[in-house]
């Protein structure tokens, strides 16, 4: 394929000017089996290229294990857009944001606490030089001065919204040309002047994201950048959306008429999100400005392509403004993809999460109860469990900096729930003659993915007190819950109290999307078939989860929830449609 330049204001591949018309599809949010089916749809809405993050905590998950295979195999969803007639713009690690886990940062570099991140810190570059030497390689066969179909590749992620270590960009600009990626190196930032400052590298094309004022963001980029090409790397052309909310929507006329905009103003765009996908496992981000927000499991964000793929009426409006701006041949869309609704599920078997510490956890001694990442353990649960003795007044309980939601219990009995963004009253509790044992139970929802709390640690990280009495002597289970297979369930008329795992089967004769309505469950953890489906909580807005076709089974099929509290009915709904709003429930 010809490379992409530039010329004076233009953008240029080959000898020949050319807009970028693009749009964001996440192949990490996407099973691959469906990556065909999304980049043909882009390619039939007019669009000429599919940009993607690289999320640098799936490829290396633990330091020096590396993955590249299924939703994690970059070089084949690569190769497909190619396939398609696509070009390719890759914006990898290390920090991508994207209400991704951590902005897509490894959860192990927080196991050294003076290590300072997006920054020049010696400690930080060492391992993101290691990560590099095993990824840029990845990308070198599909660069375009190689025949391949990838045209530009993003130096870090929009920095200046975070800092302005120009020798930290510098040091990823020159990895990067070092690791033979010779194709045209961008930056994004917002159209501001200190995220311009701070994001913006010599000799490196600028480009700058926002959802609106497309004139207002074009000037002020062209202020520090003039004379060259115009274009807006991330459109918000929707939003997304966290735990406690309402759903996010923005209305189709508004989207087409910004999108106009831009192109009148001679600018190239890339939409983002063109298909959200899905958070599949403990994958979702979370915001941190005036308290803690923990995103959902959908990343719909109400983009042209829906959560599962369907197209939508802001397709067609895109569309319908691109075809104003250039030829389009007939829309020419795949077939599309089934939906069934399987019906009720029992979840016949249960076991209690205290009964199971055996068969999920070898637990680790401690004089504090430590976080997540000291102990060697990136996502999940945790649970901490100390002997105090008696007897004591009634006291309260001061967990400080617990991350994220903590569940109370003393001698087994639940006491209550401690939540990072709403302390409440406390939970108080008196202790015996003979002494009482405190056990909590802390779910990591979701490390902050942009800002300055990026650093954010999971579990209990500063201490606990009971009254004005620091607790030491700690057994620590770690529990993230990536493999049940372990667990041993048992037939029960009556559901375990307090957490829980709740398993029963389902047959499919073909299998088809479909979505696990969670009415009458309160909070936890859906997996199918082994595959972690992500997260579900009554408070919404979410009410089911997408289930692919491609995770189901032809026949029988396995469906295991982790419940925290408890439920109305140890059954669920497989149901044809999504639900992304309680009020739609």
């Amino acid at each position: 394929m010809d490379n992409l330049s530039i010329s004076g204001n233009r953008l240029m591949l080959g000898n020949d000017p050319v807009r970028i018309i693009s749009g964001a599809v996440h192949y990490f949010r996407v099973v691959p089996e469906y990556w065909k089916d999304r980049l043909q749809k882009l390619k039939a809405c007019g669009f000429n290229t599919v940009e993607t993050y690289v999320p640098w905590n799936l490829h290396e998950p633990n330091e020096g294990q590396f993955v590249f295979e299924g939703i994690a195999d970059i070089e084949n969803f690569i190769r497909t857009a190619g396939e398609l007639g696509l070009y390719v713009i890759v914006r990898p690690s290390p920090y991508i944001c994207a209400e991704w886990e951590f902005g897509g940062l490894p959860a192990w570099l927080l196991a050294d606490a003076n290590m300072r991140l997006r920054c020049a810190d010696e400690r930080f570059l060492e391992k993101v030089d290691a990560y590099y030497e095993v990824l840029l390689p990845k990308f070198r066969s599909w660069l375009s001065t190689n025949g391949g179909p990838i045209i530009a590749m993003q130096i870090e992620n929009e920095y200046g919204s975070y800092g302005n270590d120009k020798t930290y960009l510098n040091h990823i600009k020159q990895r990067m040309l070092e690791g033979g990626i010779d194709v045209l190196l961008f930056t994004s930032d917002g159209p501001t002047d200190f995220m311009l400052q701070g994001g913006m590298v010599d000799g490196v094309w600028a480009t700058a994201n926002f959802g609106a004022r497309a004139k207002e963001g074009f000037e002020k980029l062209a202020e520090y950048q003039p004379g060259q090409p115009l274009m807006c790397m991330e459109y918000w052309n929707g939003w997304f959306d966290h735990w406690m909310e309402e759903h996010h929507t923005r209305e189709t006329a508004d989207v087409a008429q910004v999108f106009d905009d831009m192109l009148a103003a001679g600018g190239s765009v890339n939409f983002y999100m063109f298909h959200g996908g899905t958070n599949f496992g403990f994958y979702n981000g979370a915001n941190h400005q005036l308290q803690y927000e923990p995103t959902i499991t959908s990343y719909d964000y109400d983009a042209p392509l829906s959560e599962c793929g369907d197209v939508t009426e802001k397709f067609y409006a895109v569309r319908d403004v691109l075809s104003r701006y250039q030829e389009l041949g007939p829309l020419e869309l795949p077939e599309p993809i089934a939906k069934r609704s399987y019906g009720t599920v029992a979840l016949t078997e249960t076991v209690s999460l205290f009964h199971s510490l055996p068969q999920l956890s070898s637990p680790v001694q401690r004089a504090c109860p430590e976080p997540m990442e000291r102990v060697g353990q990136n996502y999940g649960f945790i649970v901490y469990t100390t002997y105090i003795s008696g007897p004591r007044q009634e006291a309260k309980l001061h967990v400080r900096d617990m991350h994220d939601r903590g569940m109370v219990y003393v001698d087994g009995g639940y006491r209550g729930v401690i939540e990072r963004w709403n302390e409440g009253e406390g939970i108080s509790f008196a202790v015996p003659a003979e002494g009482c044992t405190l056990t909590l139970l802390v779910e990591n929802m979701g490390r902050v993915n942009y800002g300055p709390f990026l650093k954010d640690s999971k579990g209990i990280t500063e201490g606990v007190l009971h009254g004005q009495q620091f607790l030491f002597d700690w057994t620590i289970y770690p529990l993230p819950l990536d493999d049940l297979s372990k667990l041993i369930f048992e037939k029960d008329e009556t559901a375990p109290s307090g957490p829980a795992f709740f398993r029963g089967e389902f047959e499919v004769d073909e299998p088809a999307d479909t979505f696990l309505n969670m009415k009458g469950w309160t909070k936890g953890v859906a997996y199918v078939n082994g595959f972690n489906l992500g997260r579900y909580w009554e408070r919404g807005p979410q009410c089911a989860l997408y289930i692919p076709a491609p995770l189901l089974n032809a026949g029988r099929n396995v469906l295991i929830l982790f419940e925290l509290h408890g439920c109305a009915a140890a059954a669920v709904e497989l149901q044809d449609r999504p639900v992304l709003s309680i009020a739609s429930q």
